[in-house]
């Protein structure tokens, strides 16, 4: 059916639109793509209700066509608010905790709000389903049981939802609990996936005792999919074409590749939970094209001080331009005014007039500058998806998660990025400065780094075309939608 056809359908001549429902996960690489895919579905006609709960919660004064149900939560307010701030294993960890405590919270309220906004609908007619967060498998349970559809949203990469399913045979075959000698040996269950343990384990970063923490939410996830009435996923079939490939052979429900959301929703309001500083952009503006290193280690990955003293040093003996996004909780056991203090003396000195450092950027624009040349990342899928579409090359420090398992689809399947030795989920010991500024100058100078941008701007442009009428996504979300009207 095409797009204006699927419009009219949805709008019904002479009848309400259409209802879907969301409930995101209120941390800032959930809450993004899922006010992405609010905008797609509004534009295609439907009416959209968001349920939130407190922690995080969103202004529903930037988002007018919306309507906004708060779901309490009980959770005291200044208990992480801030969405990183304090992060490490430790934060990680309670994050995960806070995951499965936040289901557990908002099931009795958000069964009765759901039950009394049915009852307020004619037989409940105008409500298609719901779509929620795959970490919400609770809430998706309690829909279901009031007769609502559901439909999960994976913020990850397909590839990642892949390692995800494959969790039990990893271990039945003895790769987890993964062991330190062998973190490096290539793991053969998952063809053609180039993966090592490392990018595998997903336990990285967490912390000594978040192991069982991490099954229960992996063997969650697949199961809100799983039980679910269909799997939405934010890629595209020219990124990832085998990995879908072989979900839709193994899922028995259907699996749309509804990506990149950013790119593809309408222009909409920032769904930032840290407030932006726009003036990065303005200096961005006096750069020469291509020219300038973006650093930013996304919402919740973090770093000690002395690697951030050994980032700083790498970056300043680069003698490349740069800005730097510094946000609160970035450094370990700094407070949250601490962060730009926590950079080493003679730091300023050494890059002045060629460096900016701000504490939170809009990063869809900084990527989309022309003078951005290239991103020195965590491998959050969010940021990796943002990059791919930006047709920016990547510096790749994965942290934790499925980032490990990012980082080597860009160096070895894309060959769009440059993995960093040191430190995290993915490298090898603590950074060091002299790895640092050779691996920029790499990225930014050599024959490594034109090639690496050059494949990374075809990328951009088959992202491109997927989001064009005829393009593979464009097709998917009319599938997408077409399914919602069928449920």
């Amino acid at each position: 059916m095409a797009t204006e056809a699927v419009h009219a359908a949805v709008a019904g001549a002479g009848h309400r639109r259409r209802r879907v429902l969301l409930f995101p996960l209120p941390l800032q690489g959930h809450i993004n793509p899922m006010f992405h895919l609010a905008g797609v579905l509004h534009a295609r006609g439907f009416a959209v209700t968001v349920f939130h709960p407190g922690f995080n919660a969103p202004d529903p004064s930037l988002h007018p066509a919306f309507d906004f149900v708060p779901i309490p939560d009980g959770i005291p307010r200044g208990d992480g608010d801030d969405d990183g701030a304090g992060a490490g294993g430790d934060y990680l960890q309670a994050t995960l905790a806070g995951i499965l405590d936040l289901n557990r919270r908002c099931k009795a309220p958000f069964r009765e709000r759901l039950a009394a906004l049915l009852e307020a609908a004619p037989d409940g007619g105008d409500v298609a389903c719901l779509v929620a967060d795959a970490h919400l498998l609770t809430l998706m349970d309690v829909a279901r049981r009031l007769g609502v559809p559901t439909l999960a949203l994976r913020t990850g990469s397909s590839a990642s939802f892949r390692i995800f399913a494959a969790h039990p045979m990893l271990r039945d075959k003895g790769y987890l609990p993964a062991r330190e000698s062998e973190l490096d040996a290539p793991v053969t269950l998952l063809p053609p996936a180039p993966y090592r343990v490392r990018d595998v384990m997903l336990t990285a970063g967490f912390g000594g005792h978040a192991q069982d923490q991490i099954y229960e939410l992996v063997s969650r996830v697949v199961a809100a999919a799983r039980t679910s009435s269909g799997l939405i996923l934010n890629t595209f079939d020219a990124l990832e074409h085998d990995e879908l490939a072989v979900l839709r052979r193994d899922l028995d429900v259907p699996v749309f590749d509804v990506g990149p959301l950013h790119i593809f929703s309408p222009a909409a309001p920032s769904s930032s939970l840290l407030r932006q500083d726009r003036s990065c952009l303005e200096w961005l503006d006096s750069q020469a094209p291509a020219s300038v290193l973006y650093v930013s280690f996304g919402s919740i990955a973090s770093m000690s001080a002395g690697e951030l003293v050994e980032a700083a040093w790498g970056i300043a003996n680069s003698g490349h331009p740069f800005l730097w996004v510094l946000r609160p909780g970035l450094v370990r056991g700094a407070t949250t005014q601490d962060q730009v203090a926590a950079l080493p003396d003679g730091f300023d000195a050494a890059t002045r007039g060629r460096g900016a450092v701000v504490s939170w950027a809009p990063q869809e624009e900084v990527l989309a500058h022309p003078a951005t040349g290239a991103f020195w990342t965590h491998c959050g899928w969010n940021s990796t998806l943002e990059s791919v579409c930006a047709g920016v090359p990547m510096l790749l420090r994965p942290c934790f998660g499925d980032q490990p398992g990012n980082a080597r689809y860009a160096e070895h399947v894309w060959r769009a990025g440059l993995a960093l030795d040191g430190g995290g989920g993915g490298g090898d010991g603590e950074l060091e400065r002299g790895k640092v500024e050779a691996a920029i100058r790499r990225l930014m100078e050599g024959e490594d780094g034109a090639g690496m941008r050059r494949r990374a701007g075809e990328l951009k442009r088959r992202a491109a075309e997927c989001i064009t009428k005829a393009g593979s996504s464009c097709i998917s979300i009319d599938k997408l939608v077409n399914h919602i009207l069928s449920m």
